[in-house]
């Protein structure tokens, strides 16, 4: 749970400076993240993704430093991170969430945020439906699930990777992933395996993923990891 609790961590802090001092960089909150981590115990390959306004537009964006990466009030930031317990044979945990800086989120980001998270309840019932009617699932189902709620909605042109990949000792993992974008994912979602889903919307003023990893125990029930599900973009300002 300590992934989860990153966000609040998180949040409190950007909340915390820009109060203080009109703004906080992104690699700012980064280490805010690393030290909570350290201070619990935890481990990552890599370390967070924070990304303010554009940024958050582009899914393979790296933290940085520079004016360009200074959060303000009025911003929206979307917060990616991965990390496990320091100790043997342990699982990561991988989630993204977003909030505004403000203390009433803009229709824009609501908008946007809703299609994504409804993507999102697409996969999670695709894969629930499959194992309650006992019938097997292929990673290629999963995704189409998700990616039918964009692009009904207008987006699939911003709906640029996969819906989600395999998670176990290694955040991206050897099991079946979630993917018929990049590959035709044919292999079977099994029972034990644990794997992400994190639609998202990618356009050039803000991007939106919502990301959240499903646990399918031995008997088949689907699990959610990592805390509650986002049901809306955070109101920083409001909210810490």
């Amino acid at each position: 749970m300590q992934t989860n609790a990153a966000f609040d961590v998180a949040w409190k802090f950007m909340a915390a400076a820009v109060r203080a001092g009109g703004f906080v960089e992104e690699v700012a909150v980064r280490d805010a993240i690393m030290e909570h981590f350290h201070a619990n115990s935890m481990t990552t390959y890599h370390p967070p993704i924070v990304a303010v306004g554009s940024h958050s537009g582009d899914p393979h964006y790296e933290t940085r430093t520079g004016d360009d990466t200074k959060i303000h009030e009025g911003d929206f930031v979307l917060v990616d991170l991965w990390a496990k317990l320091d100790r043997p044979r342990a699982v990561y945990s991988d989630l993204t969430r977003t909030g505004f800086i403000g203390t009433e989120v803009p229709d824009e980001y609501t908008r946007i945020f809703d299609i994504v998270a409804a993507a999102r309840d697409a996969a999670i019932a695709c894969a629930t439906d499959a194992y309650a009617e006992g019938r097997p699932l292929q990673g290629w189902e999963v995704d189409d699930a998700s990616r039918k709620v964009i692009d009904d909605a207008g987006y699939g042109e911003y709906y640029v990777h996969r819906t989600g990949h395999s998670i176990g000792q290694e955040v991206h993992g050897n099991g079946a992933n979630m993917d018929n974008l990049e590959t035709r994912e044919e292999r079977l979602v099994m029972k034990n395996t644990c794997f992400s889903v994190e639609p998202g919307i990618y356009q050039p003023k803000f991007g939106v993923r919502s990301e959240m990893d499903v646990f399918i125990d031995g008997e088949g029930t689907v699990h959610i990891t990592g805390g509650d599900l986002q049901t809306r973009v955070v109101a920083v300002l409001a909210e810490y």
